[in-house]
């Protein structure tokens, strides 16, 4: 298996003008020798609106597909990873010096561990960034705890799942993304944390982008009843998977 991270990014037409941010704070990554990444961009959609902003890098691949949402595009995008891990990047937000360094050498350094996560800044429309309290402790994320917070704090993760780092076998084997309309990338995150280890960084990973055009913004993903419904099948996989006995790694770590 080739020494690479393969970076996942779900694009629509409206975010695609980020893409070149995106693409700039990957360039500026540092990974230890022998190591590289490779950067899948997954249209969730058909359109003419996304390649033009696609970077002219060997590095890079553009792929398109009928609309399913984020999390049916970053599945998809599986189909192109080949290396040992995988990176979430948002078309709209930007990785922060040394985030992929940082979660290859947790992901290396401890076979227990099946993912990654780290601290996010909100990037703000007019370039500043704002922190937010209430991070983890720096350190391992024990089986269960993710989901136990979620539910004590009305359905807030303790971690962000846009920060997300995470062993390709053990993501396949859960499926990949949730098939919701919403959150899919939180229900990704309670299922791994049911079965296998996770990790914080208090080191800024990301820089999540504010903007007006933003899908977590619109009134259709605070609809209660839809929310409601998203948050129960969540919470359901995820128990059921912690129910199961099965662990990753499979000796239980």
């Amino acid at each position: 298996m080739p020494r690479r991270i393969t970076v996942v990014t779900a694009v629509h037409g409206p975010s695609a003008r980020f893409l070149p941010d995106a693409y700039r704070s990957l360039c500026a990554q540092e990974l230890p020798e022998g190591w590289e990444w490779t950067w899948v961009i997954q249209e969730d959609g058909t359109t003419d609106e996304v390649r033009p902003y696609v970077p002219d890098d060997t590095r890079v691949s553009f792929h398109q597909g009928r609309p399913g949402g984020p999390g049916v595009a970053r599945t998809i995008a599986l189909a192109h990873a080949d290396g040992p891990y995988v990176k979430v990047l948002d078309a709209d937000d930007q990785l922060a010096p040394g985030a992929l360094a940082r979660d290859l050498a947790v992901l290396e350094g401890n076979r227990t561990v099946g993912w990654a996560t780290s601290r996010v800044l909100d990037l703000l429309p007019d370039g500043s960034t704002a922190g937010f309290p209430g991070d983890p402790a720096d350190g391992p994320l024990e089986r269960g705890t993710v989901l136990d917070h979620w539910k004590r704090d009305g359905f807030r993760a303790p971690v962000h799942p846009a920060t997300l780092f995470v062993r390709r076998d053990l993501l396949t084997a859960l499926g990949g993304w949730m098939a919701l309309p919403a959150s899919e990338d939180t229900g990704l995150l309670l299922a791994l944390n049911a079965v296998s280890r996770g990790w914080f960084s208090q080191e800024v990973g990301l820089l999540y982008r504010k903007w007006d055009g933003q899908v977590t913004g619109q009134a259709s993903h605070t609809d209660p009843v839809e929310r409601d419904a998203r948050m129960a099948v969540a919470e359901a996989r995820a128990r059921a998977l912690a129910e199961s006995g099965w662990r990753h790694p499979a000796d239980g770590g």
